[in-house]
C-alpha cells in the first residue's frame, strides 16, 4: 500500500493556499509536513483525508482507509474513557480497548467521564482512539497539542509501533518529535500564486 499525492491543489474559504503538491508515502513510513502557520497545512490534511475536495489533483487512497486527528479531541463529555473507546472501537469494528487504555496511560482513568479529564488527559484519549480504528493510515494535524513530555514520547512510542505494523503517518507538527526516521516535507514552495490584480478601474481611466 502506498499513499501518493500528486499536483494536489487546495483552497481555504475559496482561496487557493497550495497548488501542485507532490508526495509518496509508503507503508511503514511517516512524513511530517512543515511550515508558517496559515500557509494550508491543516487544508492539505484535511484534503486528503476527504473532510474537503481538492482543487486540482489526485489522491491515490480512499478515506477509508485513514483516520483524521485534528485540534478537537472528538470526545463524549459524558461517557468515559473506557466508553469512548468502546463506543469508537464499535464503529471501527476492531474490537477490544486495552492497547489503547495502555498505551496512553489511560487504565487508571477508565471509569473518569472525559468531561472530568485535564487537557492533556483528553488530549491523550483523543490520541488513543487511533489504536482502536484499525486504519493503515494516520492523518495528524498538530498531534502533540497540550501533552507534556511524557506523553509526546507515549505518541512517538505509538506512531513507531503503528509503522513498524506497516501503517502509515501523515502529519503536521510544530516541534520535534525525535522521529529521525520520519521524512519532512516544507510545503513553503507549493505556496499558491498570488490572483492577478482586477484592473477594472483602469476603464475610466
Amino acid at each position: 500500500m502506498e499513499l501518493e499525492v500528486s499536483e494536489l491543489s487546495v483552497a481555504r474559504g475559496g482561496i487557493p493556499v497550495l497548488e501542485g503538491l507532490n508526495f509518496r508515502l509508503a507503508a511503514g513510513h511517516a512524513l511530517i509536513l512543515r511550515g508558517p502557520n496559515g500557509i494550508g497545512k491543516t487544508t492539505v490534511l484535511r484534503t486528503i483525508a476527504g473532510l474537503q475536495p481538492p482543487l486540482a489533483g489526485r489522491i491515490s487512497l480512499d478515506r477509508e482507509t485513514m483516520t483524521y486527528a485534528a485540534h478537537a479531541d472528538g470526545l463524549k463529555a459524558t461517557l468515559t474513557v473506557e466508553e469512548n473507546l468502546s463506543f469508537w472501537a464499535a464503529v471501527f469494528g476492531t474490537g477490544g480497548i486495552d492497547a489503547a487504555l495502555d498505551g496512553f496511560a489511560l487504565r487508571d482513568l477508565r471509569a473518569r467521564p472525559a468531561g472530568a479529564l485535564s487537557a492533556g488527559q483528553k488530549r491523550r484519549l483523543g490520541l488513543a482512539r487511533l489504536l482502536v480504528t484499525g486504519r493503515p493510515v494516520w492523518v495528524l494535524d498538530e498531534p502533540t497539542v497540550s501533552l507534556d513530555v511524557e506523553a509526546v514520547a507515549m505518541f512517538v512510542r505509538a506512531v513507531r509501533a503503528h509503522l513498524a505494523g506497516g501503517g502509515m503517518a501523515l502529519m503536521a507538527t510544530h516541534i520535534d518529535l525525535g522521529l529521525d526516521e520520519a521524512a519532512v516535507l516544507d510545503v513553503g514552495p507549493f505556496r499558491a500564486r498570488a490572483a492577478q490584480e482586477d484592473h477594472f478601474d483602469e476603464v475610466f481611466l
